[in-house]
């Protein structure tokens, strides 16, 4: 489980009450990451991570991160790869230090977004390959669910376009796209 007593948080000044809400809520918010990744198909881990890093923003190292959410090395390892893929962490340096530390970036919704809406086009283009090439004259039904098919990724990626969009707009500053 995670470790409230290294959240990014002034802790000195914090009254004790105040400052073991803060730490459950960090926690059940960390755990409530795993959940929803899992259900999204991630590992449990990845959220949990994604979550804490929310909280704490990083740097952290293997070993920090192995420590606070209680899992080993190898496994903050291959899913901070993960994260780092899908635009969510990005690995720094310290001066000095050979080991390698993570951090939130500075855009990942925008990242997530950007990659959904490729994994969309890529479907889109998919459907659209199969309706020019498979003789569906010969094959009842499979162009409208085809047609279907290609209609909805065009669908999910102009909204997801118009969502980035959305969120770029100066109007919109809590979350700035800089891809």
């Amino acid at each position: 489980m995670h470790d409230a007593r290294h959240m990014n948080t002034p802790q000195s000044n914090v009254p004790a009450a105040a400052r073991a809400a803060a730490e459950a809520a960090a926690e059940e918010f960390i755990e409530g990451m795993g959940l929803t990744a899992e259900a999204d198909g991630l590992p449990r881990i990845a959220g949990r991570m994604w979550g804490l890093f929310v909280i704490e923003g990083g740097p952290c190292s293997f070993a920090e991160l192995a420590e606070r959410l209680q899992v080993s090395r190898g496994s903050i390892s291959t899913n901070a790869r993960l994260l780092r893929d899908f635009g969510i962490l990005e690995r720094v340096s310290r001066p000095g230090d050979r080991q390698d530390y993570y951090r939130l970036a500075e855009n990942p919704y925008g990242a997530l977004l950007h990659g959904y809406a490729d994994r969309m086009r890529a479907k889109q283009r998919n459907a659209e390959r199969a309706i020019s090439a498979l003789p569906l004259q010969h094959m009842p039904g499979v162009r409208q669910r085809l047609e279907s098919m290609q209609q909805f990724h065009q669908s999910a990626v102009e909204a997801t376009e118009a969502l980035i969009a959305k969120l770029r707009d100066p109007a919109h500053p809590h979350q700035q796209d800089d891809q």
